[in-house]
């Protein structure tokens, strides 16, 4: 603020005197009797009052409630960040920044005292005379209709008492608002009443205040030039009549912040000449321009970033605590999900109602970098139901990785090359099961027949790993099993996944055999700075052979098999198809033809990123099913993907552990006659029980060698 000037000697001494008076306003002030002046104040009620002197003091506190200093702290939003540290969206009840007391400018303050509170520094919580004024007014009329409130005051009230004007609420507001001073510091109390109090404009708090209104950030304040000052401090008493950024109130805000202006040069905080200058700025000057409300940015993924952090952190209220989440998101590659999910300019979409969820993920730390969770109308509202990782659906044959070929390939040493006898097979239970095209192929190798996506030589391979070793292998890569419990159907996919855990469990192939459990927070900031991460602890859950190998297998159904639609021009790309159908009842309910399609899956990756993509209807209805080539649209959505935001055209890079031979993989140190395998003996009760199985659900089927037509695979 600019030196004092003086038009004469009396105003220079009466500015003086003032200033002497402001030297103090700092300091506590000397503690007098309180309750003396409150027995005064109520005598002189009592006296001008019919009945009011039989009110005492003792019952008009009681009840009066407790000094809770958690209601003191204010209420503060949270605010994301993508996964470079840049802003994305504040959410909260109420939007505001805290401040301390050094960060308000001087003129602000002096603004808020002279026009709210002018004795602020030298009482004890209540203006005694500000009081007595207001008693004396308030008497002839309805009690409220004066004011009289301290900034000590308004603190109370806002924090702990209903808005009701009536004596015994004004009564308490008085004992607290004492108690207050005793237990904290003026400017303890002021930043309290700073901090909360709405100026309109969406602006809870001075410094919201300033940047809505002036576009001024917290680290600017000091940059608000008087006429400023003196409008946000006559805002309180009407914020939405004096708001300076509507064109209606435009006269009405001038004379209120000339009226702030005043009040300043009569308690000696500015000169004549200073309050003349100011009166004379448009109370326009320096507003921005006023922004629409801002909806919410990648609704989906920060729902899900939510949950995890309310997952984590089992005490948190991202509404109030003020955190700062720093998620793993990536707005190109959401941006361009977005508008593949939700336009037909990337994807031809059958129908409105056809959906399709996803999981876009970094491959070697797990980071999720986009989210797909419906289309259209199905998309996930924040904090709603979420596809992408609250959805439970069949994977079909994608499962064929995680449940049998990577266990084999693990325990039993295995060989890409290894022999599998495709012959008439049955569960353990004696339901039968049967290839998509209804023929056995006799002696193949396991990659021939994952490339393929035989069932017949899934169940026998997953049987000779046994199911709890199967189990273990799956749920060390993050797929849960409800009870625990576990089917020979699950060999051919017959459990329920999300996208989440598909793409987690198909990156930990992609890393190496390393594992990071899919994350979308990075990590969480709290007000004080305490920093909480989330990116876990990789870890090894497969030998690096086995990883490999799996990859390798996992690129024939890319390269030649029944993935070929996914395969991307210049990257590696590993990855497996996976469909189910729709069991006898469903189909003859709504009419669907006999190879109808209910899920379609594809889950694949590339050393930099992994997705898993399910698409189908949300439920059954007329026409809601898949037939031909639109249970290829989940290879489309993954191909569209990897096409746009692929860079990364190196390859996977194969370990020491493992050697190549007639285009197949074997382990070194490893000696195999590579025999076929004789199925065991299909009798009941043959690893789980007849009555357990018959619980699963009815029919399976996956797509053909490069067709995409579903068939029956179990009754």
């Amino acid at each position: 603020m600019t030196e004092a000037t003086y038009t004469s000697r009396e105003e220079r001494k009466q500015a003086e005197k003032t200033s002497q008076n402001h030297q103090k306003r700092d300091k506590s002030p000397k503690k007098g009797s309180l309750l003396k002046k409150l027995v005064i104040v109520f005598l002189v009620l009592g006296l001008v009052s019919t009945g009011a002197g039989a009110i005492t003091f003792a019952s008009m506190v009681k009840g009066v409630p407790d000094l809770d200093s958690s209601k003191l702290v204010d209420p503060l939003s949270t605010k994301f960040y993508d996964k470079n540290g840049n802003f994305l969206y504040e959410y909260g009840k109420e939007k505001r920044t805290k401040i301390t007391y050094e960060q308000v400018p001087k003129v602000l303050e002096n603004a808020f005292i002279a026009t709210e509170d002018s004795r602020f520094y030298e009482h004890h919580g209540i203006d005694i005379k500000r009081t007595a004024k207001a008693i004396f007014v308030n008497v002839t009329g309805d009690f409220g209709s004066q004011g009289g409130s301290t900034i000590t005051q308004q603190v109370i009230k806002n924090s702990f008492l209903t808005p009701e004007k009536t004596l015994k609420r004004k009564v308490q507001e008085w004992k607290l608002a004492y108690e207050l001073e005793q237990k904290y510091s003026k400017h303890e109390i002021l930043m309290m009443y700073l901090n909360k109090i709405y100026l309109g404009n969406r602006s809870y708090g001075v410094a919201t205040a300033a940047k809505n209104y002036y576009g001024l950030e917290a680290n600017e304040l000091k940059k608000m030039t008087l006429s400023q000052a003196a409008m946000l401090a006559g805002l309180p008493q009407s914020p939405n009549n004096y708001d300076p950024s509507k064109p209606e109130n435009k006269e009405e805000a001038t004379n209120r912040r000339n009226l702030v202006l005043s009040l300043m040069h009569r308690h000696g905080y500015i000169t004549e000449k200073q309050m003349q200058e100011a009166t004379k700025v448009p109370v326009t000057a320096g507003l921005v321009a006023k922004k629409n409300q801002q909806s919410m940015p990648y609704e989906a993924f920060l729902d899900a970033a939510v949950k995890e952090v309310k997952g984590k952190l089992k005490d948190v209220d991202i509404s109030t605590d003020g955190l700062s989440i720093y998620t793993t998101l990536d707005p190109n590659a959401q941006d361009y999900a977005d508008k593949m999910l939700n336009s037909n300019e990337i994807i031809a979409y059958p129908n409105d109602r056809f959906q399709g969820a996803f999981i876009f993920l970094d491959t070697k730390s797990g980071e999720v970098r986009a989210i797909g969770s419906g289309r259209n109308d199905f998309q996930a509202d924040f904090m709603g139901n979420n596809f992408a990782i609250d959805m439970k659906r069949q994977p079909g044959s994608s499962f064929k990785p995680i449940f049998d070929y990577g266990p084999a390939i693990e325990h039993l040493k295995w060989s890409t090359a290894h022999l599998i006898n495709d012959q008439p097979t049955t569960y353990s239970s004696g339901q039968s099961i049967s290839n998509w095209d209804h023929q056995n192929h006799g002696m193949l190798t396991i990659r021939s027949a994952l490339q393929n996506s035989y069932n017949i030589p899934a169940l026998l391979t997953m049987r000779e790993v046994g199911l709890e070793k199967a189990k273990a292998f799956a749920q060390q890569l993050g797929i849960t099993f409800p009870n625990n419990q576990v089917y020979e159907s699950y060999s051919i996919g017959s459990n329920t996944v999300n996208p989440l855990q598909m793409a987690g469990a198909y990156s930990a192939f992609g890393n190496g055999g390393v594992f990071h459990k899919p994350h979308f927070v990075q990590k969480v900031v709290f007000p004080d700075g305490t920093e909480i991460g989330f990116a876990g602890k990789p870890k090894r859950v497969m030998k690096d052979y086995t990883a490999y190998m799996v990859t390798d297998m996992l690129r024939s159904v890319v390269n030649s098999g029944t993935g070929t639609t996914a395969n991307v021009s210049g990257l590696d790309v590993a990855g497996k198809t996976g469909t189910t159908n729709f069991d006898s009842n469903t189909r003859a309910r709504f009419g669907y033809p006999s190879n109808a399609t209910n899920d379609s899956w594809f889950a694949g990756y590339t050393p930099q990123y992994t997705m898993a993509v399910w698409t189908g209807y949300e439920q059954n209805g007329q026409g809601n099913y898949m037939i031909g080539n639109t249970t290829k649209i989940a290879q489309y959505m993954f191909k569209a993907m990897m096409q746009t935001l692929g860079t990364d055209s190196s390859s996977f890079p194969q370990p020491k552990s493992v050697y190549r031979f007639n285009n197949e993989l074997y382990i070194q140190g490893i000696t195999s006659a590579e025999v076929p395998i004789v199925p065991k003996k299909e009798t009941p009760g043959n690893g789980e029980k007849k009555e357990k199985e018959k619980d699963q659900p009815g029919k399976w089927k996956d797509e053909g060698k490069g067709k995409g037509k579903g068939k029956k695979k179990k009754k």
